[in-house]
């Protein structure tokens, strides 16, 4: 009989519903449903560090409310309980990686990598360069760099992920298991054919979003004979820059996000920057569209591109692959898309792929 897994995690702040939320949710709903009552659970608070003291605790790896009496808060739960599995949803909590396996060691660590932080915040840092800028990357990567050395099981999303672990660390995953998202369609009867056949852009207000959705807007948007809407927490901040011609509307947050995908014609993703893989894609296949995406939005996905989608880099191949699309398209729901979620996005999916890799030795 197991002797149980405790998963640490952020604790999910009520309607935060972004990418990250999204798989960081489903990924302890699949541990609970393996585990049952052997399933432990320890969230940590997000804190952003206020005091010098804290500040400077950040660059030993105390960060988003990781702190000492968390520490052993922690470790004291995982000796009543006999618990000889550990599953660190994020790769910033490498301090407790390190104090685990000097207090623990017996303890199993896997750390789920849901990107790789040093590249992320260092690119972040390089669109818009300021002390506290770099002092988060820094911080990231020291708390990244630990998880990479105490953590017995590595799971990345992708390949490239492993391959940049290996680059900015020395060392691969020990896994990849692709993103999954919990299934918000509730069948066909949901579905309306929108009045207007419209082009949807979902994301939130981060560089790599920014810098995509304005890019497609200056240079495709009005080629195009569609309409554009663009969906996302924080996105209506930008409405003047991107509302540069009558066929580009900034709606931003939205309470319902299934319907916009439903009522869709197209999922655009002309993103050029990033890690991890693109929650949009999945999300787009569980709703039956097809997706016109750059390369790096199809990262993780390579297997199936050329089924999903058009992959494209420049502003004519993106003018082209819609204009192919309003020629291939003629269901407002692609039942093969669907299935193809159902077979590697799905909880039930990811399930099987947690439970192979939690057995692994």
């Amino acid at each position: 009989m197991k002797s149980g897994l405790i998963l640490i995690t952020n604790k999910l702040e009520i309607g935060n519903i972004g990418g990250r939320e999204q798989l960081c949710s489903l990924n302890r709903n699949i541990l609970k449903d393996i585990y049952k009552d052997k399933f432990y659970l320890a969230e940590i608070i997000k804190s952003p560090p206020v005091s010098f003291c804290e500040k400077f605790a950040a660059f030993k790896g105390y960060i988003d409310g990781l702190n000492k009496d968390t520490v052993s808060r922690i470790i004291k739960e995982i000796r009543e309980n006999n618990i000889n599995q550990v599953f660190i949803d994020g790769s910033n909590f490498g301090e407790l990686s390190r104090a685990l396996k000097g207090l623990a060691p017996k303890v199993k660590i896997y750390t789920f990598f849901h990107n790789v932080e040093a590249k992320f915040f260092w690119r972040s840092f390089r669109c818009a360069p300021s002390i506290h800028a770099l002092s988060v990357f820094l911080a990231n990567f020291l708390a990244e760099k630990k998880s990479i050395k105490h953590s017995d099981q590595i799971i990345c999303l992708n390949e490239r992920d492993s391959s940049l672990l290996e680059k900015w660390y020395g060392r691969r995953s020990n896994h990849v298991a692709p993103m999954s998202i919990a299934d918000k369609f509730v069948g066909e009867k949901s579905i309306n054919m929108a009045s207007q056949r419209f082009v949807l852009f979902v994301g939130g207000d981060f560089y790599a979003n920014i810098s995509g959705i304005q890019w497609y807007v200056d240079n495709v948007s009005d080629f195009v004979d569609m309409h554009t809407y663009i969906v996302g927490r924080g996105m209506e901040k930008f409405k003047a820059k991107l509302e540069i011609n009558d066929k580009v509307r900034v709606i931003g947050e939205v309470n319902n996000l299934e319907q916009w995908y439903l009522n869709s014609y197209l999922v655009i993703a002309p993103i050029f920057d990033g890690s991890g893989m693109k929650t949009k894609v999945a999300e787009a296949l569980m709703f039956g569209k097809k997706i016109v995406g750059t390369e790096e939005a199809f990262t993780g996905y390579e297997d199936i591109a050329n089924r999903i989608g058009w992959l494209c880099e420049s502003a004519e191949q993106f003018v082209n692959a819609i204009k192919t699309a309003q020629n291939v398209i003629t269901l407002n729901f692609d039942p093969s898309l669907r299935a193809i979620y159902e077979e590697k996005y799905s909880f039930s999916a990811s399930k099987a792929r947690f439970a192979r890799i939690l057995r692994s030795q």
